[in-house]
């Protein structure tokens, strides 16, 4: 039964699909003419969501960047939705450093340094003494690391860099990498001279400082295990845009880690208890191979949608996943052996619970290769509207209502969610708002924006929700990460938010979000009259329909002068 419950780790991995979402008050500010320096930046597609009451904004002037002006700052409230990413990256780390540790690299190391420190130190208390040294220098090694990464590479670049159509396509690779090294083709290692003089360290250094070299040892000659989930788990971290996000991520890992030695040698009978090693821990990396490559598709995904390759759609996107759940349930059965996989005599009841589990999973997300939303997968397959064919009707969105535009800005490049009708550019939406008297829905939005796309396969397709957006609201969809399309000359200028010239599409787009709602996080809907003043409080994602349905509703009643 042990075995049982470690190896459902692994079907955890694809079903764990984290939704958080927070909200944020907000004081006044009537004289603030610059743009602010408190905003906090956030992931576009994390699960912060940020929020400002009662703000106060310019009227648009065609063809010029919005002015800032009576800008509210947000209160120290604000931090709820920062500690809630830090407490569900701490998760992840801990559940990674638990699949770590069913490593070949490092399972079968436990009775060897637990007997090692039993051993040398010659009683047991100052057995468990050293042991429990020995896990803190492994917490303390991986937090460092993760630091590092924030120093060298900082919080506010770590976030542009999550919607880079670049970064996405680099990751997409460095993952199919780490899937092929755990299905045995190669094995990713630190340079040997370097990982010899920690080991001679190690066993020349006495006391602490022999100790904490030991666990340098453990990290450095378990890397080709641990590295591709550190990796992993580093870059997810590290986009949310939180400079404790790397080191609160590696603390996790390494608290998992370190736990199995400490208390192995704290409750000896811990050790007599945990499975022996033998070749379910092959299994064990080469499943998480299928989730890494499994996972690589999502970044492919964003990058296809950034630079409109238009060809990575989500029928696709659905046919790899399909196949890669099928070849690992087959895998699990042992029709499908690697070169360092053991003989599978016979396939023990853990395998076939798990196979079962692959086998219905790909069942499952079969229906979406003809228009079923499958919403586990909302937020990581691509948006509905890359779909070709939709079983029952393949329209690509609703009959426009009258007066709507035959073709709208940047209709080339960008399109609205299946079944809606949207603008671009704001000037655009704002003077059709006008003519036909209805308040706006602004949406602030990402191509790599994970919940936006959750939003609109999950909530939009309310049909009191879509009802409400289609005929009560006119939608207008500002992309962030939109870096393709150029603004006209007379609306570039010098961004004090992001430090650089507002030259492309996402760039106005952020800073105008940035400085007049003073939020930068995605999802981020925004009710406003045609003055550009809030109706309501804007609002990250809500993934309840109802209460997003009651949410539209109670602007278009302050609208419409209900209230």
């Amino acid at each position: 039964m042990k075995k049982v419950f470690l190896l459902l780790l692994i079907a955890l991995t694809f079903l764990a699909l984290p939704a958080l979402k927070s909200y944020a008050t907000v004081t006044q500010d009537t004289t603030s003419t610059a743009p602010p320096d408190d905003i906090v930046f956030t992931e576009v597609g994390s699960a912060q969501d940020s929020a400002a009451n009662k703000i106060i904004a310019d009227t648009v002037k065609k063809d010029k960047p919005i002015s800032q002006n009576n800008v509210e700052k947000p209160s120290s409230s604000t931090d709820g939705a920062e500690k809630l990413t830090l407490w569900q990256t701490f998760i992840k780390g801990l559940f990674g450093g638990f699949l770590a540790f069913l490593m070949p690299c490092i399972f079968p190391m436990v009775p060897l340094t637990i007997s090692y420190f039993t051993k040398k130190a010659g009683s047991r208390k100052k057995g468990i003494g050293q042991a429990i040294i020995y896990g803190i220098s492994i917490i303390v090694i991986y937090v460092v690391f993760g630091l590092l990464i924030t120093v060298l590479f900082g919080s506010s670049k770590l976030n542009e860099l999550s919607s880079s159509g670049w970064f996405n396509f680099a990751f997409f690779i460095l993952l199919v990498v780490f899937a092929i090294s755990f299905f045995g083709a190669f094995e990713i290692t630190l340079p040997s001279s370097f990982v010899n003089k920690i080991d001679q360290k190690a066993d020349t250094s006495k006391g602490l400082g022999g100790i904490f070299f030991m666990a340098a040892s453990l990290a450095l000659v378990s890397f080709s295990c641990t590295g591709p989930i550190i990796g992993t788990l580093l870059v997810e971290a590290s986009s949310k845009g939180n400079v404790l996000g790397p080191a609160v991520g590696m603390f996790g890992f390494a608290l998992a880690l370190a736990l199995p030695f400490t208390l192995s040698a704290i409750f000896p009978g811990f050790l007599n208890s945990m499975p022996k090693s033998g070749g379910w821990l092959n299994s064990v990396k080469v499943c998480l191979g299928f989730l890494e490559l499994a996972l690589a598709l999502k970044f492919l995904s964003a990058a296809d949608l950034v630079w409109h390759w238009e060809w990575f759609d989500r029928e696709v996107f659905l046919c790899l996943w399909i196949v890669i759940f099928v070849l690992m349930g087959i895998y699990l059965l042992g029709k499908i052996k690697f070169s360092h996989d053991s003989d599978l005599p016979y396939v023990s009841v853990p395998r076939l619970f798990l196979a079962i589990l692959s086998f219905s999973f790909a069942v499952y997300i079969l229906p979406g290769l003809w228009g079923a939303p499958v919403s586990t997968l909302s937020g990581l397959a691509p948006p509905m509207n890359t779909q070709d064919f939709v079983l029952g009707g393949n329209a690509q969105a609703s009959t426009p209502p009258t007066g709507f535009p035959a073709k709208v800005k940047y209709a080339e490049k960008l399109h609205p969610p299946r079944g809606f009708n949207a603008f671009f550019d704001l000037n655009e939406g704002l003077a059709y708002a006008k003519e036909v008297k209805k308040p706006l829905l602004i949406d602030f939005t990402g191509h790599a924006c994970v919940n936006c796309r959750r939003m609109e396969d999950q909530v939009w397709i309310d049909p009191e929700v879509g009802r409400l957006i289609r005929e009560e609201f006119v939608l207008i969809q500002l992309y962030v990460d939109e870096r393709s399309i150029e603004v006209p000359a007379n609306q570039v200028h010098y961004s004090e938010i992001l430090r650089k010239q507002t030259k492309d599409l996402g760039a106005w787009n952020a800073d105008f979000q940035a400085t007049t709602y003073n939020s930068n996080s995605q999802p981020f809907y925004v009710l406003a009259g045609h003055d550009l003043k809030t109706l309501v409080a804007p609002q990250g994602a809500i993934f309840d329909a109802k209460e997003y349905a009651l949410y539209l509703q109670s602007a278009l009643d302050i609208f419409n002068g209900k209230k």
